[in-house]
């Protein structure tokens, strides 16, 4: 698949989300309450729908859930505003930082600092976006030629099979669309979301140029206001990190 990177794979496999159940849960809550932002009901908003799907799938408890989306009515409530960082790390990799905060006087700092402690620089806005196209995304848990036909009659833009899974492209808007298409033809879905896709890859062959790279992207995920990361690196095959 053109521009595909391994990061998400690679942090499901580090299980960074599940070190701090807490902070997943914080994270979880922003996103569900930025969504909720064009509507409470996740019947008629089908972002919110998939940031529920996403918390309960986490485990996230119902009473938390319905908690954020009562945050976007509440007026003594700090509200949430989207907003997205742009940087280069180590080997010149493109990092874009999604987050969602209640006071940019802190999060910007906090990623600034993250950036700079683990060898990268932060970037003017669209200095590195560009690199990146927005797509829906759908893992789907299922193999072979047959599912990937299933998938591409579906509406998706591409489809192919990675570690076990199926991971799936589709056009933003479509997304939704797509992903019930997909499990009305008895395919199961795993996750659906929405995600920054790069248009081709740096490919990094050096393991300590690699650790840099993972380091930065872990100091990155673990902060409170990051809801999502995205970088068009990859590694080469037999580079240990």
């Amino acid at each position: 698949m053109s521009g595909h990177s391994k990061w998400s794979t690679i942090k499901r496999q580090k299980g960074l989300a599940d070190a701090k159940r807490g902070a997943v849960f914080t994270r979880l809550g922003n996103l569900i309450a930025v969504a909720a932002k064009s509507g409470g009901d996740p019947d008629m908003n089908p972002s919110l729908a998939m940031a529920i799907e996403k918390a309960k799938a986490a485990n996230m408890p119902m009473s938390n859930i319905e908690r954020a989306i009562a945050r976007v009515t509440d007026k003594s409530a700090a509200q949430l505003n989207e907003v997205m960082y742009e940087g280069y790390g180590p080997g010149g990799v493109g990092i874009l930082v999604e987050c969602a905060t209640d006071n940019i006087n802190r999060t910007y700092p906090e990623v600034k600092n993250a950036f700079n402690k683990k060898g990268g620089n932060i970037a003017e806005s669209g200095a590195v976006a560009f690199l990146f196209s927005k797509k829906g995304s759908i893992r789907v848990k299922a193999s072979g030629d047959d599912a990937i036909l299933t998938i591409l009659d579906a509406g998706a833009l591409d489809a192919e099979e990675q570690d076990g899974e199926i991971a799936v492209y589709t056009d933003p808007k479509e997304l939704a669309k797509v992903k019930e298409a997909i499990k009305n033809a008895g395919l199961d879905v795993t996750e659906a979301e929405l995600t920054f896709v790069p248009n081709n890859t740096i490919e990094i062959t050096d393991a300590e140029v690699a650790r840099k790279v993972m380091n930065l992207m872990d100091a990155l995920d673990e902060l409170d206001d990051v809801v999502a990361t995205h970088t068009n690196f990859d590694i080469a095959d037999g580079v240990e990190v």
